[in-house]
């Protein structure tokens, strides 16, 4: 089986938010790191010898948790030997959503107390599958989950099963140069209607590029190109990565004479959340003039969505055009995270003893 070698190096990164325990112990006496893994503990139900966890970012949207829920139940139906469950890598996606903050309150947890839970119930195989599009900042703290419980950070598991349990590690949507060739052909089966009245310009979120993080954002540059083989109507733009704002996704319109006409836009995020509804498809800025845009250091204008920005510039760019979907909403796309966990390889060299002379 192939292997693949992670160097990220190991941190401990632990997610909270409120949870009532139910058991005998009183809140005061009880720690929050411990209240979290009792919850979780409590919703483990080992059935199976193998677990897929699957690690989203987060979001508080109630869209965004119907996606999840899909996305468990086609895991659940494609692994019927496996039990799944679903973690939030964002503390602050985590407090949010279980304070109900866009009106329905849901209880997630952080990828260390899963892990920690099914380390416990010593599954043999536990798979983390990443529901990242790209491997950018956010999957390498996926990876550092898994390295912390690999050697047994708490140091309160045990040490010959984690010698011996089997770790797999599903890869981001976009993980590598022939994902983004398949991922466009998805897009392009989908959306090639759409397309085909107009621009359809996809806004994924963008990722502070380092040395540790595989300079992911070149994967929108990637899929634009792969999507315009298929169509030149096609861009993909970001919310956060630097000379990729809808500001530049204009210039390359322009300079390709799209100077009219419709604009379709779509979250290239896994889930439809704050970024979609907001960022891409709300009324932040509606009222401003495009004489008076006022940039910022990176050439981006703040405070003004995608939708505003482009119908300021004469495009058909309204509630109508806007595609809010999630790509876990999308079957064929949700189908190709499927695939990279049927495909998940095994991590090397994740393990070191604690006691090394043995």
């Amino acid at each position: 089986m192939k292997k693949i070698r992670f160097i990220l190096a190991a941190m401990v990164a632990i997610a909270g938010f409120s949870f009532v325990s139910c058991d005998n112990e009183s809140e005061e006496t009880k720690n929050n790191y411990t209240r979290y893994q009792d919850a979780v503990d409590k919703q483990i139900n080992k059935k199976n010898d193998s677990a897929i966890l699957l690690v989203a970012f987060g979001s508080t949207w109630e869209q965004a948790f119907g996606a999840f829920d899909e996305t468990i139940d086609a895991y659940k139906k494609a692994f019927p030997k496996s039990d799944i469950y679903l973690s939030y890598s964002s503390a602050i996606c985590i407090n949010r959503a279980a304070a109900g903050e866009n009106g329905v309150s849901r209880n997630y947890y952080a990828p260390n107390f899963w892990l920690h839970g099914l380390g416990a119930k010593q599954y043999k195989e536990i798979t983390v599958q990443s529901l990242q599009v790209i491997p950018g900042e956010e999957f390498s703290r996926v990876v550092n989950y898994i390295k912390d419980f690999a050697n047994n950070s708490l140091g309160d598991l045990d040490d010959k099963y984690l010698s011996e349990v089997t770790i797999k590690l599903g890869m981001p949507l976009l993980a590598a140069e022939e994902d983004v060739v398949t991922t466009a052909r998805v897009l392009d089966n989908i959306y090639k209607d759409s397309v085909a009245n107009g621009v359809v310009a996809f806004m994924g979120h963008g990722n502070p590029d380092s040395y540790d993080t595989y300079k992911a954002n070149i994967r929108y540059d990637q899929l634009e190109e792969e999507l315009q083989k298929l169509n030149p109507n096609y861009f993909v733009g970001t919310v956060d990565a630097p000379e990729n704002y809808k500001v530049q996704v204009l210039a390359r319109m322009k300079k390709a004479g799209i100077n009219s006409g419709k604009v379709y836009l779509h979250p290239l995020m896994s889930i439809a959340g704050d970024h979609a509804h907001n960022d891409m498809a709300g009324d932040d800025g509606k009222d401003m003039n495009p004489a008076e845009y006022e940039y910022n250091d990176e050439g981006e204008i703040e405070d003004l969505s995608w939708k505003c920005f482009f119908a300021q510039n004469e495009y058909e760019c309204n509630d109508e055009t806007m595609i809010t979907k999630g790509l876990l909403e999308l079957e064929s796309v949700r189908n190709l995270w499927v695939e990279h966990t049927k495909g998940a390889e095994t991590l090397e060299d994740y393990y070191h003893s604690m006691f090394p002379e043995e």
